[in-house]
């Protein structure tokens, strides 16, 4: 009866007492180990030390540092699903205590593509001792911060991560922000070196498992088509009459040495945004699309304005609530693509209120993404970063997929799987974060819907390398 050996981290000593009682009632747990704060769970030096102590059949992580108890059964049932799968590991739907109140804690399923660092497993980890002694012991890098990750990543390479869609066990939530504050936090600067050590554990696991690309790239000749404009910056909106002026008064004040145009692609607003774009239709550098009934979404739209006959020869990122840092941006952007021969510009953006002051965490320039593996970590991060610019001929024939999340991000990966993508470490951007944005505030079933459509896009980039590195092979 007595299979699971649990792993307790470092919490307050009234906490530990409370989960010790609770998990000391549970008739399959053999031993009780509270780590303290010398000991991190996301350590190497920790997993190694809980891989030798560990003697049950199964190992119970518990990587939170609030009370921790099960539903009745729930600790065989997790054991049960063990055993008729042969999981290496084992995860759970949850209550969450947050904010005095007991909400529903849905996770997701673990889908090869799901290489994000920060992905939602809930608290609770089961897994199979040999399966986690096993990973540990082909450990060759001591981590401060991404042993955890690393741990999975490496188990999920001999065996499963099964995720049981029932809710078994009762946690506190002490992240009560809302969700557009917390999307930000794998960018914060003050954060940079934990992204380095997981980037190294990602690339690692890239390279066992066939997806890692070297940093050799198709060049790009510049050539393609006959375009009457270099460049046109692209504004998808609906229902954006607070700001969509303010991004088209920035994106019509840009100051370049060639011919640029705005292209904003109205989809079917109802809340005078129409009128408010109509209000700048005497200035001639201005392109509107008014979108028809059908479903577009943004991608939709980016593909109404990619494929439209004054679309210019690069189409540039301006979101209808964001504005550019300053009149220089697009020049700046359309001189990256030939200074650093690439088929995608990525530039550096700051955080700001409504009425443009700085928000932390401030400057976001994604430096930890290099030139040499940057379209690998590309694979694990949750964004791109912004402004972003494409060279319109390319984009054509890979379009954007019809959605209103994830669109930027997929057609990311995909150039960069054989594409150079450029960086620019200026600020060029403002990113306005109030609450219109659309990603605001959301419920967490709206939060899971959107990560199992990237960790889908993932999945899917992740298949298509392994077979291009195939390929190669044969």
């Amino acid at each position: 009866m007595k299979r699971i050996d649990c792993f307790i981290s470092s919490c307050a000593p009234e906490t530990a007492a409370a989960t010790r009682a609770n998990l000391s009632a549970e008739p399959s747990v053999a031993s009780l180990h509270f780590l303290d704060s010398a000991s991190p769970m996301g350590s190497t030096a920790t997993l190694r030390g809980i891989a030798s102590e560990a003697c049950a059949e199964f190992t119970l992580l518990y990587t939170k540092p609030t009370e921790l108890s099960f539903v009745h059964f729930a600790l065989e049932r997790m054991l049960s699903v063990a055993a008729d799968t042969g999981a290496a590991m084992v995860y759970a739907d949850h209550f969450a205590l947050t904010g005095g109140v007991m909400k529903q804690a849905p996770v997701i399923d673990c889908q090869p593509g799901a290489l994000r660092d920060d992905f939602d497993f809930g608290g609770v980890l089961l897994y199979r001792t040999s399966a986690l002694r096993e990973a540990v012991g082909r450990m060759d890098v001591e981590y401060r911060f991404a042993g955890l990750y690393d741990l999975r990543l490496k188990v999920s390479q001999k065996g499963s991560l099964v995720h049981v869609p029932e809710f078994l066990y009762y946690e506190v939530e002490t992240d009560l922000r809302k969700s557009g504050e917390k999307q930000f936090d794998y960018v914060d600067p003050k954060n940079r070196a934990v992204q380095i050590e997981m980037e190294q554990a990602c690339t690692s696991h890239l390279k066992a498992v066939g997806g890692w690309l070297e940093p050799v790239f198709k060049p790009v000749s510049f050539d393609a088509g006959d375009f009457e404009y270099e460049a046109s910056v692209v504004i998808p909106c609906k229902n954006r009459v607070r700001t969509v002026g303010d991004a088209i008064t920035s994106a019509l004040s840009q100051r370049t040495t060639f011919k640029y145009n705005v292209i904003v692609v109205d989809d079917n607003s109802t809340d005078g945004t129409v009128e408010v774009i109509k209000g700048f239709l005497d200035d001639p550098k201005l392109v509107y699309i008014a979108q028809d009934k059908t479903w577009h979404a943004i991608g939709g739209n980016w593909n109404a304005a990619l494929h439209h006959p004054l679309c210019g020869k690069f189409a540039l990122q301006l979101d209808s609530d964001d504005t550019y840092y300053d009149e220089n941006t697009v020049q700046k952007m359309v001189n990256a693509f030939y200074e650093q021969n690439c088929a995608m510009v990525v530039g550096t953006y700051r955080m700001t209120d409504f009425d443009g002051n700085p928000l932390p965490p401030g400057v976001i320039d994604h430096r930890e993404w290099t030139p040499e593996n940057g379209r690998n970590n590309a694979l694990r991060i949750n964004g791109l970063g912004a402004p972003r610019g494409f060279y319109v001929p390319l984009l054509r024939t890979f379009n954007f997929p019809t959605t209103k999340y994830g669109e930027d991000y997929a057609v990311g990966l995909r150039v960069s799987r054989e594409y150079q993508i450029g960086r620019i470490y200026d600020v060029l951007y403002n990113c306005r974060r109030w609450e219109g944005n659309s990603d605001a505030a959301l419920e967490i079933e709206r939060v899971n819907a959107n990560n199992t459509y990237k960790d889908r896009i993932r999945t899917w980039e992740l298949e298509a390398r392994v077979m291009q590195n195939l390929m190669k092979k044969v």
